[in-house]
């Protein structure tokens, strides 16, 4: 039980145990910096002789101690196109730990979800009834293959890897069972259409790592700040926000994107969504514009795109947004977005400073309202 065939065939991949004659290419695929970002076992720089240990005597240790190792190539050609395995078995609980990598050449093929699921499925015939797959905050490559091949998301395995360093990181944990349903995990907030939204004036795209400085740059202004709830302020903070907010996307919970000049392309301020009552169909929406972009209408247009996004692709049903008493910028915003006062929540939010609690005035946008 639980022993894999040394042969896989899968949607346009063929899985095979390496041979010498792969370590070429395997030092070529290694040693690009983005296929081995996020593994930890392949050394920097990769040389032809650590590859030829990968595909020989290296491979064969690790296959005679239960774990498999397999190069993925293309059924046509025999091409390597990355490799896939499993590590980390527990015989006695039928699971194992997954691992993927794609080629540089091979990028944006579905090779890497292809070759999952093609071992998953061979995994679970051999006997396996549970594996799971793991990845850092910034992997997105790596969750979106998880989420593809059929695993679920579960939860964070707070400081569960270790760095060179000996510093600990955590890993988002994906698992799929063996009577799981075949087919992709459906994303409860799929991407932007073409990666953005956009009217021609304002153009809308998801946060990234990367943009930490525009966000520290917009939340720590006193006018933002006064009106935010959980704010953070430091600089650390702002990476850790930017490099989560993707995984949180992916995950179903939040969707933060930026607002930029379509025209210049400069900053202009950010908008999110979060979808806190996914079963009831109502998500809210809040934003915030810097300085020189306020007062031409970019929020406006920015929550009136996003919700005519959430209405027609997402599924929401009821958008909310609210707003403190006095900000009486915001809430002509939201008026002129479509939103319809709905009613004035005593205390509902906590304060910044004083710790007295603040009240919110709340509106609301249906499908079908302008």
């Amino acid at each position: 039980m639980t022993d894999l065939p040394e042969i896989i065939k899968g949607d346009g991949v063929v899985l095979r145990a390496p041979r010498p004659t792969d370590a070429p290419d395997v030092a070529r695929a290694l040693g690009d910096e983005e296929t081995s970002r996020y593994l930890a076992s392949v050394p920097h720089p990769v040389t032809l002789e650590w590859a030829e240990g990968w595909v020989g005597a290296s491979s064969l240790a690790i296959w005679e101690h239960g774990v498999t190792r397999y190069v993925v190539t293309d059924p046509a050609s025999g091409e390597l196109l990355g490799g896939v395995g499993l590590r980390r078995v527990q015989h006695d609980r039928l699971q194992a730990e997954t691992g993927y990598w794609t080629a540089p050449w091979a990028r944006g093929r579905g090779v890497a979800t292809a070759a999952t699921t093609a071992l998953a499925g061979a995994a679970f015939e051999a006997g396996f009834a549970r594996l799971e797959a793991l990845a850092e905050w910034s992997n997105i490559s790596s969750q979106r293959v998880a989420l593809a091949a059929g695993f679920k998301r579960e939860g964070v395995r707070r400081g569960a890897g270790t760095a060179p360093d000996g510093s600990r990181y955590d890993l988002i944990a994906f698992a799929r069972l063996r009577n799981d349903p075949a087919g992709p995990i459906r994303r409860v907030i799929p991407d932007l259409p073409g990666g953005f939204l956009t009217d021609g004036v304002i153009k809308i795209r998801p946060l990234y790592t990367a943009d930490a400085d525009h966000m520290y740059d917009l939340h720590t202004l006193p006018e933002v700040l006064e009106t935010s709830v959980g704010a953070v302020t430091t600089r650390e903070e702002f990476k850790q926000r930017a490099e989560r907010s993707f995984p949180m996307w992916l995950a179903g919970e939040r969707a933060d994107m930026l607002i930029f000049d379509a025209v210049t392309g400069d900053f202009a301020g950010d908008i999110g969504f979060w979808y806190g009552e996914p079963m009831t169909g109502q998500g809210m929406i809040g934003y915030a514009l810097m300085p020189a972009h306020r007062g031409r209408g970019f929020a406006t247009r920015a929550a009136n795109l996003v919700a005519t996004w959430l209405f027609e692709t997402v599924g929401v049903e009821r958008l909310i947004a609210g707003t403190e008493p006095n900000n009486t910028n915001s809430q002509k915003v939201l008026e002129r977005a479509g939103f319809t006062r709905e009613a004035f929540l005593k205390s509902r939010l906590p304060g910044n400073n004083d710790g007295e609690r603040i009240d919110d005035i709340q509106f609301v946008r249906f499908p079908g309202d302008k």
